[in-house]
């Protein structure tokens, strides 16, 4: 996908999250993240867009704190939450090709990066509010989410403080009924190797239509089709949270 498409994304998912969360209201409870309510999921959600913002504006070239605000509340705090997500979507709309700055992921470019993972990280968060509004969710488009099952996988899991490991080399493979895409993921006491394509034989394997498996591997829903080794798929929900 390219960069312009996922800041699309990301400014069609800000949308749809301050909308289902001011469907829901601050107080309601968020089913897919127990220990949050809406207020939460705002905070939580506008710190990030604000963070990400920082790096594209300010050029930073190194990790900086993320620091979540204890108010506003109620139609303040969704007030608050929509500057952020403008804020965020004009700062890379704005951003130059030849952008500088610290990202955490590998990717084309730090503008590329960005855009991309607060295109994901959004998705996902839009999910939660509509979970906590109820009613039919946004469904994710399978392109889409294939390219979020990828970023997951290849990316974040690839990084040492990933704890989805096994005492003893073992092998998941994920495939997309819709799509067609597989990866296949070593594990073992390292972090996860990650390969696209079907390589040799798997222990486990995780499958369904893309837009499903994208919110189950971020564990947002029930696996779709577990085949194989199931102490594999509970090890991912058990250790895969990001």
């Amino acid at each position: 996908m390219e960069t312009a498409e996922f800041l699309r994304a990301l400014e069609t998912e800000g949308r749809l999250l301050a909308a289902a969360a001011e469907q829901a209201g601050t107080d309601a409870r968020v089913p897919t993240c127990p220990r949050w309510q809406v207020r939460d999921l705002l905070r939580h959600t506008g710190a990030v867009h604000r963070w990400a913002a920082s790096y594209i504006t300010e050029r930073h070239t190194e990790r900086r704190p993320l620091t979540e605000p204890t108010g506003p509340d109620g139609a303040e705090l969704l007030v608050w939450y929509r500057e952020g997500h403008r804020r965020l979507v004009g700062a890379l709309a704005g951003a130059p090709p030849s952008l500088e700055c610290w990202a955490f992921l590998p990717a084309p470019s730090p503008l590329a990066f960005w855009t991309r993972r607060q295109a994901h990280e959004t998705t996902v968060h839009r999910f939660d509010a509509e979970s906590a509004r109820g009613g039919e969710p946004t469904a994710v488009t399978p392109r889409f989410a294939t390219d979020g099952i990828d970023e997951l996988l290849r990316g974040f899991h690839a990084r040492a403080r990933s704890r989805v490991r096994t005492p003893e080399p073992r092998v998941l493979r994920v495939r997309t009924d819709d799509t067609q895409a597989v990866w296949t993921v070593r594990l073992s006491p390292e972090p996860p190797v990650t390969e696209r394509g079907a390589t040799g034989e798997a222990d486990c394997e995780l499958s369904g239509p893309a837009g499903r498996l994208y919110l189950a591997l971020w564990n947002r829903l029930p696996l779709p089709s577990v085949t194989g080794d199931r102490a594999l798929a509970e090890l991912w929900r058990r250790t895969s949270a990001i």
